[in-house]
């Protein structure tokens, strides 16, 4: 729940601090984000997010974002942004700056999963990423969206220089790891999957 102010020190000169953070992050993470939560008691962060399909378009995520802290900001201690560059071309970063918030480092969300520095030693070029949010979402983020279900003929135009899916799992979870598999096979790719964890993205939120 997302309080509407702030309470008032005893003299009145201004809000008293409350120790409470607001997390805004991409809808993509809720669940992570709640787990998270949960596991480690973190009872002073509270969650809103922005529609994962931003994701569609980054060019709406960083106006979104400026918008969410600019209407909450009085209402919290500190407020910390759960993206990391997301295709913002470097804009998200540049606009926490000139917010005074921090963010996620990292190029995107398959990144911090893995590690950003051991997703960076890779290298990969050639590989297509699924987290478990993208594996149940699959047809509505994927599929639909490039127009495969009406246009399967576009798959080897798009997705010809990719060589394998690799599915980044935040759980161990054997329904996700065959539909993920299932996805690679309507791809045309190869299959890895790679147990991650929540990455880099669990001792991000420990430090707030």
């Amino acid at each position: 729940m997302i309080p509407s102010d702030r309470t008032l020190t005893e003299e009145g000169m201004g809000p008293a601090r409350t120790g409470r953070v607001l997390l805004v992050a991409c809808g993509a993470l809720a669940r992570e984000i709640l787990d998270l939560k949960a596991a480690n008691g973190w009872q002073h962060l509270d969650l809103t997010c922005l529609p994962a399909k931003y994701h569609l378009w980054p060019e709406k995520i960083t106006e979104a974002v400026t918008e969410v802290v600019n209407r909450h900001r009085d209402a919290y201690d500190d407020i910390f942004v759960v993206y990391a560059d997301c295709g913002t071309g470097g804009g998200l970063a540049a606009r926490c700056a000139e917010l005074g918030v921090q963010m996620v480092p990292g190029p995107h969300c398959y990144s911090f999963f893995e590690g950003n520095e051991t997703f960076a030693a890779r290298g990969e070029c050639t590989a297509f990423y699924l987290t478990d949010f993208l594996v149940r979402q699959f047809d509505a983020f994927v599929w639909r969206p490039m127009g495969f279900d009406r246009h399967p003929e576009l798959i080897p135009m798009m997705f010809g220089n990719y060589d394998k899916l690799v599915y980044l799992a935040q759980t161990d979870d054997p329904a996700l790891d065959e539909r993920a598999r299932d996805c690679a096979r309507r791809l045309g790719l190869a299959y890895e999957r790679r147990f991650t964890g929540y990455g880099d993205l669990e001792p991000a939120l420990a430090r707030l």
